[in-house]
């Protein structure tokens, strides 16, 4: 990937989806740690995904909602990522649970924060009526 700078002081890099613009201002770009969060979040209920499907369960819908805790000294590092997944589908929570922390050994961009930012992962199961 190649980053440029831009007028406007953010970078900007195009990728096969399209256009990526990135500023510390959030009116010109993502901010650098929306994006990080949004790759662990969304690698991590993906795996989930994956796992609950290679067990036979259906998922019938999927939300990860994602809390960030920030320093707050003056470089603002990101701390801590609380996930909660509310799933929906007949899931036994056990086995939700066994797959929770099967995700989070096989999500790519979890694994490569371990050690810097603490990641907490909480669910709840919705059954449908």
């Amino acid at each position: 990937m190649k980053f440029t700078l831009t007028d406007q002081g953010g970078f900007q890099t195009d990728l096969s989806f399209g256009n990526l613009r990135v500023s510390g201002n959030e009116e010109l770009g993502f901010r650098p740690y929306q994006l990080m969060v949004s790759s662990i979040a969304v690698c991590s209920g993906g795996v989930l995904k994956k796992v609950l499907e290679k067990q036979r369960l259906v998922v019938k819908d999927l939300t990860v909602d994602a809390d960030v805790t920030r320093s707050e000294d003056a470089v603002n590092r990101i701390e801590k990522i609380h996930l909660h997944y509310t799933l929906t589908g007949d899931l036994p929570e056990v086995k939700v649970q066994k797959a929770v922390e099967l995700a989070r050994k096989n999500c790519s961009m979890t694994q490569s924060v371990i050690g810097s930012i603490d990641i907490i992962e909480t669910f709840t199961i919705k059954h449908p009526v």
